[in-house]
């Protein structure tokens, strides 16, 4: 996983980011201001920042300059055209606007690291391995065979991990916005993937909501 700075001024928000970032594995510092941020960059390697454009005593885009190529997500409360034309052709990665989902920024994250190559192409636990490139899945070293969509939903699993998903964030996400189907549907693939992959301790039925795979 990856070392992400977050450069946000609001101590509740800073604080939310951190424990999501924390809870899929991620390893999180957390700074109130620019001049923090410069110096946190220089002591230490940082895969990703996340970065409020509305900072005191130096904004967002100053501080982007100063980063030296580490890739950047802007996080601001600035929605129009020009704002976002702004941060993006500084050559931030992306833009994303308060208040967000957070699983919307966690996806959002994900995508940075896997398009800059700092986070990991497979995932192992109990046996299991996971190759998200070749899309392939291991139980024990032996290959299981398995659904295009039993794999989308045991990856929104893993890069959501530890967090509880609704069935109807899990079809939104495994299926598309555009699934229009039972959330029973999920309840179904959940058990094949439980069954195939020997994991009943680890995905877990979240009563009247959903599902979280614990690791």
């Amino acid at each position: 996983m990856a070392t992400i700075l977050i450069v946000e001024d609001e101590i509740p928000i800073n604080e939310l980011i951190k424990r999501n970032l924390q809870a899929v594995g991620h390893t999180c510092i957390s700074v109130l201001d620019g001049s923090t941020a410069i110096h946190e960059l220089s002591q230490r390697e940082i895969d990703l920042v996340l970065l409020d454009i509305m900072l005191p005593e130096m904004d967002g885009y100053e501080i982007f300059r100063q980063i030296n190529g580490t890739p950047a997500i802007f996080l601001t409360a600035k929605s129009s055209l020009s704002d976002k034309v702004k941060g993006l052709t500084l050559g931030a990665d992306d833009y994303l606007v308060k208040p967000f989902e957070m699983l919307e920024l966690l996806a959002r994250v994900d995508a940075v690291l896997r398009r800059t190559k700092k986070t990991s192409k497979t995932f192992e636990l109990d046996g299991v391995k996971i190759d998200f490139e070749s899309r392939q899945l291991f139980l024990h070293d032996h290959p299981v065979e398995y659904t295009p969509k039993e794999f989308d939903l045991l990856e929104v699993l893993v890069n959501n991990r530890n967090i509880a998903l609704s069935r109807e964030k899990l079809l939104e996400l495994a299926w598309g916005y555009d699934y229009v189907g039972d959330t029973r549907t999920v309840d179904v693939h959940i058990q094949k993937l439980r069954k195939k992959l020997d994991m009943d301790s680890r995905i877990k039925t979240v009563y009247k909501m959903g599902y979280r795979l614990e690791v």
